[in-house]
C-alpha cells in the first residue's frame, strides 16, 4: 500500500512529546517492514503557532509568517530522519518532486511544510495525488470528525464516514491563513476530492490507530 501519513502538530508538537515520536517511529519502521511505501508530512502544532503570533507582533506580513511556521514543522521532521535512520530520506524534501523522488529509492519520505500559503494538510494531499497513494491518514488530536466542534458542543456526533461533499457542512473555515487550525485544511480537501483519494481521520495520541486504519479496521472517520 502507498500511505501518506499526516501527523498533527497537535499531537506531537503541543507540547513536544517525545514518547509519542518515539512510537510513531516504531509504527512507521513496522509498516515499512510489512511493504508499505510511506510518505509523512508533520506539523509544527502550538509552536509553529507561537512563532506566527510573534511574527504578527512584530509586524510581519502573512508570507513571512507561513515561512516561520514551516521552519518549526520541518524542526519535527528532521527529529523524525534521525529517530528513523536509514529507513528514511536524510533530508527533508522541499518540492513534492523531491518527496517523490524520495519514495522511489524506497525510503520513507518525512516532511513538514513547503511554501507560504499552503498547509501541512495541502502538502500531504498534494503527494497524494502525485504518488497516486492508496490511503491518507490523519492523525490528529480528535477520534475523527464530528458534526460540530466538540470542544464547544457536548452533544456533538463522531461520524464514522463522511462524503466530500458534505465536508463543508462540518468545517468552520473555507480558505486559508496563517496558523489554520481545523481538522482538514479547505484546500486539501480540494485536492483530495478532485483524486478522490480514501481518507481516514484517527486519535493520533493512539499511533496504534494508524496500524488499526491501514489494516481495515473500523476507525475514526472514513472520508471518501
Amino acid at each position: 500500500m502507498r500511505l501518506i501519513l499526516r501527523i498533527g502538530g497537535s499531537i506531537i508538537a503541543s507540547p513536544i512529546n517525545p514518547t509519542l515520536i518515539t512510537k510513531y517511529a516504531d509504527i512507521l519502521k513496522k509498516l515499512k517492514k510489512d511493504g508499505h511505501e510511506i510518505a509523512v508530512v508533520i506539523g509544527g502544532g502550538n509552536l509553529a503557532r507561537q512563532f506566527i503570533k510573534t511574527a504578527k507582533h512584530i509586524k510581519l506580513n502573512e508570507k513571512a509568517q507561513d515561512e516561520i511556521a514551516i521552519s518549526v514543522s520541518r524542526l519535527f521532521a528532521q527529529l523524525f530522519i534521525k529517530k528513523l535512520d536509514n529507513t528514511a530520506c536524510k533530508t527533508i524534501p522541499t518540492t513534492i518532486e523531491d518527496a517523490a523522488k524520495c519514495l522511489k529509492k524506497g525510503k520513507i519520505t518525512i516532511m513538514g511544510g513547503l511554501k507560504p500559503g499552503m498547509t501541512t494538510d495541502a502538502v500531504a494531499a498534494l503527494i497524494a495525488e502525485k504518488t497516486n497513494a492508496d490511503l491518507l491518514i490523519k492523525a490528529t488530536n480528535q477520534e475523527g470528525i464530528y458534526n460540530k466542534d466538540p470542544k464547544k458542543h457536548a452533544d456533538a456526533i463522531k461520524l464514522d464516514h463522511i462524503t466530500y461533499k458534505n465536508l463543508s457542512c462540518v468545517f468552520s473555515e473555507n480558505k486559508h491563513k496563517a496558523g489554520i487550525h481545523q481538522i482538514i485544511d479547505p484546500e486539501a480537501v480540494k485536492i483530495l476530492k478532485r483524486k478522490k483519494i480514501k481518507v481516514i481521520v484517527v486519535n493520533g495520541y493512539k499511533p496504534e490507530n494508524v496500524l488499526a486504519a491501514v489494516k481495515g479496521e473500523r476507525i475514526g472517520t472514513i472520508i471518501s
